[in-house]
């Protein structure tokens, strides 16, 4: 059985975990018998967004991995606790979460950088050679940590995105949404899925393949 983390950043498609996402990469984790470990910094939200509107509610504040534990059922564990020795495999789930608060991409764009328990996650787990996913905008973690490894990634065909993604030394690859980039040789795997999907099945699609792929290389 393969023991694997999926790392989330909130709860809500504009300023945590895109739900979606999540819960289909759960889903197909869960097909595969895969032992899942969810995890998420115990930060405090930059953004919390109302849903229905679009709006920012500024008098809100949020913990990021208390609102990510909505969608694991409670079983959540705190980003800093996770040693990538008890792992197969480290998933990254999308969400502008992971621009807001994983990163500071959404506000920085190509200036951005990452929060630094996560590029020491992502960097100590490419040292020992455990398999990285990052789906929807997370590879713009997977730049920010493995740039200096040319590290090859998809998020779709955005070119701002992309370049910005190279500008950290990464490759970006142009992937349709039922697909993954696979980079072997750093042991990474990356999907669109809502950077271009209109459905949940066109997120499924590429999300399945991508899941498999991660499981592959574990």
């Amino acid at each position: 059985m393969k023991k694997v983390a999926v790392i989330l950043s909130g709860c809500g498609a504009y300023d945590g975990a895109e739900i979606n996402e999540a819960v289909l990469t759960l889903l197909a984790l869960d097909r595969a018998k895969a032992d899942v470990t969810c995890a998420a910094p115990d930060i405090t939200q930059k953004h919390v967004i109302n849903h229905s509107t679009g709006s920012e509610m500024e008098d809100e504040d949020r913990n990021v991995m208390i609102e990510a534990s909505r969608i694991s059922r409670g079983a959540i564990q705190p980003l800093n606790s996770l040693k990538t020795e008890d792992f197969d495999a480290i998933i990254f789930v999308g969400g502008y979460g992971v621009a807001k608060n994983l990163s500071s991409f959404a506000f920085d764009g190509a200036q951005y950088d990452a929060d630094p328990e996560v590029v020491d996650l992502i960097q100590q787990a490419h040292k020992q050679a455990k398999p990285l996913g990052f789906m929807c905008i997370a590879p713009v973690l997977a730049a920010r940590a493995l740039g200096d490894k040319g590290v090859r990634v998809t998020i779709g065909n955005d070119p701002e995105i992309a370049a910005a993604l190279e500008a950290k030394g990464a490759q970006h690859v142009e992937c349709p949404v039922d697909e993954a980039v696979v980079d072997e040789e750093n042991r990474v795997v990356s999907t669109p899925a809502y950077l271009l999907a209109n459905s949940l099945t066109e997120a499924e699609a590429g999300i399945n393949k991508f899941v498999a792929a991660v499981l592959k290389l574990a």
